[in-house]
């Protein structure tokens, strides 16, 4: 069975219904804390998916996930760079987003070269957006169509870049994974930009595909009834879009 690795720390507050969602997938997800990988309680490398779930770690104090970031980087930087030599998937949702940005994972493993910031309404978004699925390297967003939706809840998830030359080289690599967009997948600013994030960037991944970041929480649309507008809909489907991302995953681990 695939092992998932749910890693939190003070401050995580989407664990429970990310682990909930990758059993609901057929994996074995085990929420663990940071500080039992530190102390080497638990291994990293000893499972097949690393999830940094969303939340407010550390509170934000010092920006979104950047704390946390300067704990990988810090101390446990070498078992996440054996893990990504293994080949093995790692998703940051929301906060965990932030984390893998700030930490210099992605969207260039090593470099500081983007960031997730605050949003330009200057308040917190908590709302569903229509998102479009690029044509990236990523293989976890098969089986979906063109538009789909997912909610978002930020207060800091404005992707920027460094400069103009990573944002084409993003573009240009496929890394773009999903943009925030209309229903009818017209590019538009806020409020189907939730933040104002460049490009419309709502994900990007690093330069396999396997490791990537989204600020949308796909662990909270599992189900068809957890769209907000359920009753209006056909009851055919179970599952909602935010299932076979996750289920992406799991199949191609396993």
């Amino acid at each position: 069975m695939v092992k998932v690795l749910i890693l939190r720390t003070s401050g995580t507050n989407c664990d429970f219904e990310t682990e909930w969602a990758f059993n609901i997938c057929g994996a074995k997800a085990e929420r663990v804390h940071l500080l039992s990988i530190i102390n080497g309680k638990k291994n990293i490398n000893n499972y097949d998916i690393l999830v940094i779930p969303g939340g407010f770690s550390y509170g934000d104090d010092l920006g979104a996930g950047k704390v946390f970031a300067n704990e990988i980087k810090l101390k446990i930087w070498e078992s996440i760079e054996i893990f990504k030599k293994s080949k093995k998937p790692i998703i940051g949702i929301c906060n965990g987003f932030q984390v893998l940005v700030k930490a210099g994972i992605i969207p260039f493993w090593g470099k500081n070269s983007a960031s997730l910031t605050w949003n330009n309404s200057g308040r917190y978004e908590d709302r569903w957006v229509y998102l479009k699925i690029e044509s990236s390297l990523s293989p976890f967003f098969k089986n979906l169509p063109e538009i789909i939706r997912l909610p978002v809840a930020h207060a800091e998830g404005k992707f920027v870049v460094k400069d103009k030359i990573t944002l084409n080289k993003i573009g240009k690599n496929k890394q773009i994974i999903l943009k925030y967009v209309k229903p009818s997948g017209e590019i538009s600013g806020y409020p189907y930009n939730p933040n104002g994030s460049q490009e419309n960037i709502a994900g990007v991944c690093d330069e396999s595909g396997l490791i990537i970041g989204l600020m949308p929480h796909p662990e909270r649309a599992l189900l068809s009834i957890h769209l907000p507008d359920w009753t209006r809909q056909k009851r055919e489907k179970v599952f909602g879009y935010g299932y076979i991302i996750l289920k992406n995953m799991v199949e191609y681990v396993s």
